[in-house]
């Protein structure tokens, strides 16, 4: 074997290997995830430097995305350039790398390897999912049944019938793990305290313990002796909003799998794990209670469901997506604050509020925007409510007010250009003779109509987490009909 091609096989293996650290880390860390991606992009590298190519499928400004991503990309740089805060606004341009992703799996994956990649994904979603299960099982923290006057606790404003579970990044179980992790802390260091208070996950930067206070018999001065069963999963994370978008894509990746073999081969042993797989990710999805997200699942799920049962299958199916919306109603209604239904709780009139006064604010800087993040340092002066900064909760509202409407126009542009690639490819593969393949697609149409749902509401494209894998679903899609020639040119 030459030099040559051994280096480009040794690229090639490590490439593949990044990728599947990712895959097994990205439903549940985004340490694993970055550093995964960056093996792969190391192996891509070697790869390039012995072959001479990038390899990408189809060959980089062939495809009908790139002109339109490389313009996003051009536009978000001198946005931040001419921010309102020009120095938060391009540290910030660091977020726009996940797109790499999209290349690098264009590049380096095979039938082979893309077909595993997304058993495993699936089965890594899976495992997540019923560790959430278990963790609601098991309970979290110590529900607060008094606190004392001169608790710390009392500085971060936990109140009776509020849940600590994490002191310090440290998960506690009982007042002696508190007042445990209390004593050991060091002396003069703000502490973070992780609480659950009317069904919502609040991070406390924490407060400084004295000499005294550590000393006492209990530094915390707090009773209580249940555990909170009634919180939003999240899997091993502590971001709830990242676990739900994160499962329902792999969960609608899985469903598409499913019935494309149910529509080709009938109810074979891959539909009933494919099927299965997708219950258990839905069920995990709808323990997080994430209202806006459960009914972008369903939205995604009916596009696969209409472009692949036919007959009685769809009945059956439509009544189990009503299903699904009940459960997750309970699951909310038991979980999160009083009147969450109704989007009359606070966590709503807050997103509402936001939402109102940043749409207010995009005539104001209509062509460029604000600049990402400048508004963390303008938040109550633009008329934003409260004190904990957040983002406006809606990937076009902030797009338009980071980035300015043109902005807006490219990423809506590239949001259509991609649903209707992989429409086009679904249709055209629906009776092809690779089910897996039919599937995959099947899966990223579900699951790309799914995020584009959430994204209404949620500023998905904005977590970093949830884009890296959009961008890498994109990517093996985009690979799918290029590898297999699926898309064809009109008689």
């Amino acid at each position: 074997m030459s030099t040559q091609l051994f280096t480009e096989n040794l690229g090639q293996r490590i490439a593949i290997a990044g990728l599947v650290i990712y895959v097994a880390f990205a439903p549940h860390s985004v340490a694993g995830s970055v550093i995964g991606v960056a093996v792969s992009g190391i192996g891509w590298a070697i790869r390039t430097a012995a072959t001479r190519s990038f390899g990408l499928r189809p060959s980089f400004g062939r495809s009908k995305f790139d002109l339109v991503i490389v313009l996003s990309l051009l536009w978000t740089a001198l946005s931040s350039a001419l921010s309102e805060e020009p120095d938060i606004s391009l540290a910030k341009l660091a977020s726009v790398w996940t797109v790499f992703v999209l290349y690098l799996t264009r590049a380096v994956l095979t039938r082979r390897t893309a077909l595993l990649l997304v058993g495993l994904l699936i089965l890594s979603g899976c495992v997540g999912a019923a560790y959430s299960a278990f963790d609601l099982l098991r309970g979290r923290g110590v529900v607060i049944e008094s606190i004392a006057p001169g608790s710390p606790f009392q500085q971060i404003g936990v109140l009776r019938g509020d849940t600590i579970w994490r002191v310090g990044g440290q998960r506690v179980y009982s007042v002696g793990e508190i007042d445990e992790a209390l004593k050991n802390a060091p002396v003069g260091v703000p502490l973070t305290v992780s609480m659950i208070s009317q069904g919502e996950h609040v991070e406390r930067p924490g407060f400084v313990l004295t000499s005294a206070q550590q000393q006492a018999i209990s530094p915390a001065g707090v009773t209580g002796s249940e555990r909170n069963h009634r919180f939003r999963a999240s899997g091993w994370t502590r971001h709830y909003e990242t676990f739900s978008e994160v499962l329902q894509i792999i969960a609608l990746l899985a469903l598409g799998l499913a019935f494309a073999h149910l529509r080709n081969h009938g109810p074979n042993k891959y539909f009933r794990i494919a099927l299965a797989a997708a219950a258990v990710l839905t069920l995990g999805l709808v323990f997080t209670a994430m209202r806006t997200v459960i009914v972008a699942f369903v939205i995604g799920a009916c596009v696969i469901a209409w472009r692949s049962l036919r007959g009685a299958y769809k009945v059956v199916f439509t009544f189990a997506l009503f299903f699904v919306l009940a459960f997750g109603a309970v699951v909310v209604w038991q979980t999160r604050a009083r009147d969450a239904l109704s989007l009359n709780d606070p966590s709503s009139r807050l997103r509402f509020e936001v939402a109102r006064v940043g749409m207010s604010r995009i005539p104001v800087h209509p062509v460029f925007g604000h600049g990402m993040d400048a508004m963390k340092r303008h938040w109550n002066e633009w008329g934003f409510p409260g004190k904990d900064m957040l983002h406006l909760h809606s990937t076009p509202l902030q797009l338009a007010f980071d980035r300015g409407l043109p902005m807006l126009l490219l990423w809506l542009s590239m949001m259509i250009l991609f649903w209707t690639h992989i429409s086009t490819s679904v249709r055209q593969a629906t009776d092809l003779s690779d089910t897996h393949v039919y599937g995959v697609l099947l899966g990223g149409l579900g699951g790309l109509s799914g995020f584009l749902a959430s994204s209404l509401v949620n500023y998905n494209y904005g977590d970093s987490e949830v884009a890296m894998l959009f961008w890498w679903l994109m990517g093996v899609c985009v690979f799918c009909t290029s590898d297999n020639r699926l898309i064809r040119s009109e008689p």
